[in-house]
C-alpha cells in the first residue's frame, strides 16, 4: 500500500491530504494496527513524499484521536477505547434517524425491487452463517438505504463514521450471524419502506441501531 508514488496528475487534492486519508484507511482497516509506530523518515519515504506534509498529516490524525505523540516512542496508533466507539455509533445512529423522512420521501418501487434481490442473497448468508457474506450485503443494505436520502451532508457525516464503524466488523459480524432478529429486521424494513410507513420505520430503525452498537460493545468487552 505504501510503496506506490502519488499520482498527483489523476490527483486533485494537496499531498498533505492523500497521505492523510492512506494512513486513516491503513489505520482504520487494521493494516496498521494499535500500538504500531509511524517512523517519520520511513513513511515519507515509502509514500515518496517530504516530512513535511506528512507531519500534517500526522497531526490531522492525531485530531481525529488516531495516532498519538508517545515520549521516546514517537507517533504511535492509539488503539480505539469503548468510549470511542460508543461515541461513533451515537453519532452514526442519530445522523441516520435524522435521514429517515427523506429516505421513505426518495424510495421508489426500483429500489424495494433491488432491496428484495439483495435480501435473498443475505437470506443465504445468513442460513450459511458465511459472516464474511453476510458483512458485506449488510453493508451494502444499509449503505442503499442512507443513500436513498438527499440529505448530502448528513450523509458526509454517516459515511465518515461508518469507516469507523467498519473497523470494528471483524470482531462483531460472528455475534450478529447469531442475531438471527437483526436481520429479520432488514425484511421488515423493505416491507415499511414499500408501505412508505414513516413512523414504523423510525421505531425499527432505532432499535436496531441501538442493538447493532450494544452488540459492537459487548463483543468488544468480551475480548477484553
Amino acid at each position: 500500500m505504501y510503496t506506490g508514488t502519488f499520482e498527483l496528475a489523476e490527483e486533485s487534492k494537496p499531498i498533505r491530504d492523500i497521505a492523510y486519508d492512506r494512513l486513516k484507511h491503513a489505520i482504520i482497516t487494521g493494516e496498521l494496527p494499535a500500538g504500531a509506530r509511524i517512523v517519520e523518515t520511513t513513511y515519507a519515504e515509502q509514500l515518496h513524499i517530504s516530512r513535511t506534509p506528512l507531519r500534517e498529516a500526522l497531526r490531522k490524525l492525531e485530531r481525529d484521536g488516531l495516532v498519538e505523540y508517545v515520549l521516546r516512542h514517537g507517533v504511535v496508533v492509539r488503539a480505539f477505547t469503548v468510549a470511542d466507539i460508543e461515541e461513533i455509533f451515537t453519532i452514526r445512529n442519530s445522523m441516520m434517524m435524522l435521514i429517515l423522512p427523506s429516505v421513505v420521501a426518495n424510495v421508489t418501487a426500483k429500489d424495494i425491487a433491488e432491496f428484495r434481490v439483495l435480501l435473498s442473497e443475505m437470506d443465504v448468508a445468513q442460513q450459511e452463517e458465511d459472516c464474511d457474506a453476510l458483512a458485506s450485503f449488510n453493508r451494502a443494505f444499509h449503505s442503499k438505504l442512507e443513500h436513498l436520502s438527499d440529505k448530502k451532508r448528513i450523509l458526509r457525516v454517516i459515511d465518515d463514521q461508518e469507516e469507523y464503524i467498519l473497523r470494528f466488523s471483524a470482531i462483531t459480524i460472528a455475534s450478529i450471524v447469531r442475531r438471527s432478529r437483526a436481520h429479520q429486521e432488514h425484511h421488515e424494513m423493505v416491507d415499511m419502506l414499500e408501505k412508505h410507513d414513516l413512523e414504523g420505520l423510525e421505531k425499527l430503525m432505532a432499535h436496531h441501531l441501538e442493538e447493532s452498537k450494544q452488540t459492537c460493545l459487548a463483543a468488544v468487552a468480551n475480548r477484553k
